[in-house]
Order: C-alpha cells, then sequence, then structure tokens
C-alpha cells in the first residue's frame, strides 16, 4: 500500500449535483481541483431521485391517457398494455442519456483529478481518500463538502427486520408491486404514489400528520382529492404501532388495533445528512442532526471548508445545491462577499397536475406578519382559456402579499405549475411589486397567463371602486 500526497486549491467531496456544478465552474475559470466521489457520479438526482422519478411519472402519465382518453373531446380508446420492465428500461435510458454529463471522464477531460474513493478528514487542511492502490492525501487551500442526503426509516418496531424500498432501490424493481404501501405523504410520497397507480398498482399512502403538510393548505386539498379520485388510499394522521411480513404480504398494524396488507413497502419518510464517514472533528467541522452548520456564505466553523447542497442543512433540492455552488464559487474564487438568501426558493411537488411553491404560504404569512397587513389573492384556473381548452380547470394560482403590493410568496396549483413558479421566483427575487406583474404582456392563450390575471386581480377591489367610477365620469368630460 502506498501514500500519495496531492496539493490543490480547491477539494470538493461528493459528485452529486453541488459538488458537479462547483467542480466544473472552479476548473473553468483556472482553479486546481480534486473531485473525490464514492459512489456513483451525479449522486441522488441522477440515478435515484428527480431524474428517475420524472422519468418514471412521464410514463405513467402517457399510462393515464392512454387508459382514459378523454371522452369530453371525442377521444375513446382501448385499455393499454403496460410492461413495467420496459417502463424501468426507459428510466435508465433516460439516465443513462444524461449520465455522460456527470461523468468522470468528462471532468477529468476538463482538467479535474477526479478520485473515486471515501473521503475523511484527517486534519483541518487534509482530507484522506482511501483507494484500493492506497491512500491519497489531499491537501487544499479550501474544501467543500457537497455529500448530500441519504433517505432513512422511522423507528418503528419490525421495520428493519421487514423487506422494505426507499428512492434508492425502487427504480430497481422489474415487476410491478400489486399493492404498494408508501409511508410518507411529501413530496416523494405522493409523486411515487400517483406514478405507480397510473401504471396499474393498488397504492395506499400513510402518513403521521397530513399529506403534503408544508404546502398551502388549500391548494393541497385540490391536489388529495384529484389523486383520491385516481384510486389512491390515503390514510392520515396515522400511528403505526408495528410492521411484520407474513409469508409474501407485508403488514401494517395500527396503533387504533386496525391493519393493512401490502405487496411492497415504500418508506418515504424523511433524510438525514451524509456525514458520518468524513470525520468532522478532526476537520474541527461544527455539525448538527440537520447537517453541517453553516453562516450565509455556507462557510462552516472551519473558515476553510464550505458546505452545499443537502448536507448544508437548508433546503434539499437539486437547483439549490447549484444555487449553493454559486455561492461558493463567488466567495473563494473571487473573495466576494456573497451570501446565501432563502426568501425566494422554488420548490415543485410534479404530481399531475403539480403543485409548486416560493416564498412564505399563506399560513406561514399570516405566522409571521399577521392576516391584518397581508392580502390573499386568488385566481381559478376556471377563468383561464388555455385550461379550458385542455379541461384542466382544477388548479388555482394564489399570491400573497402586503397591502401595497410588495410579493411575500406564489403558490400554483397546474399542470405545468413548474414552469410557471419561475416568473414568481424572479419577481421575489428581484423585489418586483405585483403592478409589475399585472404590467406584464402574456401570451393568450396560456398557463402563465394565469399569473398575469392573479396579480392583476389585486388591484381588482380599488380599480372598480364607486370612488373610481365617479372619477372617471367627471374625467371623461373633459
Amino acid at each position: 500500500m502506498t501514500t500519495d500526497t496531492i496539493t490543490s486549491d480547491i477539494c470538493i467531496i461528493g459528485g452529486g449535483s453541488g459538488g458537479l456544478s462547483l467542480t466544473a465552474g472552479a476548473v473553468q475559470m483556472g482553479a486546481r481541483v480534486v473531485l473525490i466521489e464514492r459512489g456513483r457520479m451525479g449522486g441522488d438526482c441522477l440515478n435515484t431521485g428527480c431524474v428517475p422519478s420524472k422519468a418514471m411519472l412521464e410514463a405513467a402519465k402517457i399510462a393515464k391517457t392512454a387508459r382514459a382518453g378523454h371522452p369530453a373531446m371525442g377521444i375513446s380508446v382501448a385499455a393499454p398494455e403496460i410492461d413495467f420492465a420496459a417502463v424501468k428500461a426507459h428510466i435508465q435510458d433516460v439516465i443513462a442519456g444524461i449520465a455522460p454529463h456527470d461523468s468522470e471522464e468528462r471532468f477529468s477531460a476538463l482538467g479535474v483529478t477526479v478520485i473515486k474513493a471515501e473521503a475523511k478528514f484527517s486534519k483541518p487542511d487534509e482530507v484522506i481518500a482511501s483507494t484500493a492502490a492506497g491512500d491519497i492525501r489531499v491537501h487544499a487551500r479550501y474544501f467543500v463538502i457537497a455529500t448530500g442526503s441519504y433517505p432513512v426509516a422511522p423507528p418503528v418496531p419490525g421495520l428493519a427486520d421487514t423487506p422494505f424500498l426507499t428512492n434508492e432501490t425502487i427504480f430497481d424493481l422489474q415487476t410491478r408491486p400489486d399493492h404498494l404501501m408508501i409511508i410518507g405523504g411529501g413530496p416523494i410520497g405522493m409523486e411515487m404514489a400517483q406514478a405507480h397507480r397510473r401504471l396499474g398498482c393498488d397504492v395506499t399512502v400513510i402518513e403521521a400528520f397530513s399529506v403534503m403538510g408544508r404546502d398551502d393548505p388549500e391548494l393541497a386539498r385540490r391536489l388529495v382529492k384529484q389523486l383520491e379520485d385516481e384510486g389512491i388510499r390515503l390514510i392520515e394522521q396515522a400511528r403505526i404501532a408495528q410492521i411484520s411480513q407474513q409469508d409474501e404480504m407485508i403488514m401494517i398494524h395500527f396503533a387504533d388495533g386496525s391493519s393493512l396488507g401490502g405487496s411492497h413497502l415504500l418508506v418515504a419518510a424523511g433524510r438525514k445528512p451524509n456525514i458520518e464517514a468524513l470525520n468532522l472533528a478532526a476537520a474541527k467541522v461544527e455539525f448538527d442532526a440537520k447537517g453541517i452548520i453553516t453562516d450565509r456564505r455556507l462557510r462552516s466553523s472551519n473558515k476553510r471548508i464550505y458546505a452545499v447542497g443537502d448536507v448544508a442543512g437548508r433546503h434539499q433540492f437539486t437547483h439549490v445545491a447549484s444555487y449553493h455552488a454559486s455561492i461558493v464559487i463567488r466567495n473563494i474564487l473571487f473573495k466576494l462577499p456573497a451570501y446565501v438568501r432563502d426568501n425566494a426558493i422554488p420548490y415543485v411537488t410534479y404530481t399531475d397536475p403539480e403543485l409548486a411553491q416560493v416564498g412564505l404560504s399563506w399560513p406561514e404569512a399570516i405566522k409571521k406578519y399577521g392576516a391584518a397587513k397581508l392580502r390573499c389573492t386568488d385566481w381559478h384556473l376556471t377563468e383561464n382559456d388555455r385550461a379550458r381548452a385542455a379541461r384542466r380547470t382544477e388548479g388555482m394560482v394564489r399570491i400573497v402579499s402586503d397591502r401595497r403590493g410588495r410579493i411575500l410568496g406564489a403558490s400554483i396549483l397546474a399542470p405545468h405549475a413548474g414552469e410557471m413558479i419561475h416568473s414568481w421566483t424572479l419577481a421575489i427575487s428581484s423585489g418586483l411589486k405585483l403592478s409589475s406583474m399585472a404590467a406584464a404582456i402574456a401570451p393568450y392563450p396560456s398557463w402563465s397567463e394565469a399569473s398575469k390575471r392573479a396579480a392583476g386581480a389585486f388591484f381588482s377591489d380599488r380599480l372598480f371602486s364607486k370612488p373610481v367610477q365617479a372619477l372617471v365620469r367627471f374625467l371623461v368630460r373633459l
């Protein structure tokens, strides 16, 4: 066994979305970069998260359309044949198409020293990467930890002794589950519930509190109704006493004495930061249950060590990890005091319809400012002509603002809410008011027109009030 030593400007630990964004930017700007990744390049998002789940949801959407047709539009179809293994092959093909962009070969060609190994700190300015050929000691002026997070199982008696799936294993299934039970009614649980239901599975979601509990209750209620109409069973406020396996059946036993059986169990009940193997004590890096403790510049307690993405204990989204990478690049390479801003972070649950949110929801705004200082403006898709043409009027746009029109948050339930939310993200981050959104020209007919109409609705009471009518009657005489 030999020990080699590498000296670099930046050592990045973790080849997921945050680590790769930072690596690509830093090396192309002239920095010497070492990237250490113990698993698959691309991380959770490419291999077991965003990409495979969206590929599966698209297949499920086609299956749903093929199964139901649209009699109201004059289209009837026969029931489709669903080849579950072929759906999984489609998912792997999508991953394979994106993988070269995240590959070791691409980053090596850019000039990055890529080490496939597990990394741990040996001192505040040194990491040891243990490979089959020996240890590699990496010294760097700066380190960035981008190790992401992993799914965790709740402490339910019997669960550890029962076979269950997580987002890291569910995409490996080649045969369709007869009855998929899902513990966790958040975005991952609900996306997988709808995907599997549309692909022909019976699905039950078990949630300890309320399904989609972090989203606006009114929009979440509308989404829940849609999912229930598709045949997904939802059990909320559930208290699980025990989980067991009986022959080929997995049994969930509830505290009220009832029980539920299914063929497969997916646990989607939270994630933990990947920090156990890093030996953070040697690096003098402080952390807690959420991850590495960082300041607004994403520096840890060791000011030469930064953290980005899920492991930084903030929002757990791929786009946030990439955003964090841009903050760290400005701090390390250009010595600019760049700070994280958390008031305009969008997130989307990619069900059909999609549920998107940026800024404060209505309940969050009330808690922070009090209802008397706020306005909640709704615009329903029943008033949107594009939605009417598509016969998809079940959604709405909800805008939260102060009484002067300063935008505090937006919630959208619509087939393309993930695309529509971007304009509101830009508005909040740029400090725009509702007057700017209302004045913008939206193409007709479009889904985005609903956002413009929601902004305009804020002014309706004042524009059509009796004082304004009296003023107009006077002015037209001049």
